[in-house]
């Protein structure tokens, strides 16, 4: 598309705030899915356990490296952690493609939406729009190209972080406390439950995050444990009112290392 097509597409819809909408409007076959022939859904790579977890000055987002296609690895160091702007956070599971082009349409969505309106979309209205690309994922959900995102960022208004989960409809709940989602998610929930308290300090959340991941890489087969040797870690990304952090890999080297002693490995 040109620079003046694209100037005639924005006149044409006025001040329309919704990128995402604008998009559907303007190029409605780009979001019609067409039903797949045969009786399999189509075979792609699917990344697999997020989490988030609340701490005493924010949330800690992470997410394992694997992403799977049936029993096969498809790929060992796939991103599913992404920030979205300067105080969010979107971690995926799901079809890897479509994943990734949701996050990549949500930051724009966001950064559309401010320039038009000339304020920043508040905590509530960034999770609204990304239920909104959910449900227009429907029809490719129902086809096996799911689309599971944890959202999570910081809440001016209420000056405190907030994590908000999905259902594959569109379904927007907020936990309170921690949650994981992914072919590992009850795993990690499991763990998280047996030692997440409230109000951590960093470094502890840090631990619990890490811990959760490593044991849900015990128990499923599809989520990526650490590799020491490939020098491939979790992703893990802290959110406060400061902002979006992430640990390096030297950081995580020391306390996965800690934690492998911990547990006698």
């Amino acid at each position: 598309m040109s620079r003046k097509e694209g100037s005639n597409i924005l006149q044409s819809n006025g001040s329309e705030s919704s990128f995402h909408q604008l998009l559907s409007d303007t190029f409605p076959s780009y979001f019609t899915s067409k039903p797949l022939d045969g009786k399999e859904a189509l075979s792609v790579p699917h990344g697999t356990t997020v989490l988030a977890l609340r701490f005493l000055e924010g949330v800690i987002v992470a997410g394992d490296r694997r992403a799977t296609e049936g029993y096969s690895i498809a790929e060992r160091s796939i991103q599913k952690v992404h920030e979205v702007d300067a105080t969010s956070v979107i971690a995926i599971a799901g079809a890897a493609g479509p994943c990734m082009e949701m996050v990549r349409l949500l930051r724009v969505e966001l950064e559309h939406y401010e320039k038009l309106e000339g304020v920043k979309l508040s905590m509530e209205g960034k999770a609204g729009k990304l239920a909104g690309m959910i449900k227009g994922n429907l029809p490719m959900a129902m086809q096996g190209l799911v689309v599971m995102p944890l959202f999570a960022g910081y809440d001016a208004k209420r000056q405190s972080c907030r994590i908000y989960k999905y259902d594959v409809a569109g379904g927007q709940y907020e936990e309170t406390d921690y949650y994981a989602i992914g072919s590992g998610g009850k795993d990690a929930r499991g763990s998280m439950k047996k030692i997440f308290k409230k109000d951590l300090p960093r470094e502890e959340a840090i631990c619990t995050a890490i811990e959760a991941l490593y044991d849900a890489a015990e128990a499923d087969v599809a989520t990526g444990g650490p590799d020491l040797i490939r020098g491939i870690f979790p992703t893990v990304k802290v959110i406060t009112k400061d902002g979006v952090t992430s640990l390096s890999d030297d950081e995580l080297r020391v306390k996965l290392n800690q934690l492998i002693s911990k547990q006698g490995g």
